[in-house]
């Protein structure tokens, strides 16, 4: 039964719409991948900025605690 469909109008026709398909996942999956590789880099960028954020709040809390007894 399969390759009688090859060589009907409707067989070509369901070839096409499956190629078409089939770039369009994969295009879509590539976009996603892209997606998900780009907002892990945010997600490091982020905690290394909360970390600097929380080395200089210490580091200023550490300035007034020695301030504070003289």
């Amino acid at each position: 039964m399969f390759p009688f469909l090859l060589f009907t109008r409707f067989g070509a026709l369901l070839m096409v719409v499956a190629i078409v398909g089939i770039v369009f996942w994969f295009r879509g999956r590539e976009k996603e991948l892209q997606f998900h590789q780009d907002m892990r880099i945010r997600e490091m960028e982020h905690v290394r900025k909360m970390k600097e954020l929380e080395l200089e709040l210490e580091k200023e809390r550490n300035r007034k605690a020695a301030e504070k007894p003289a």
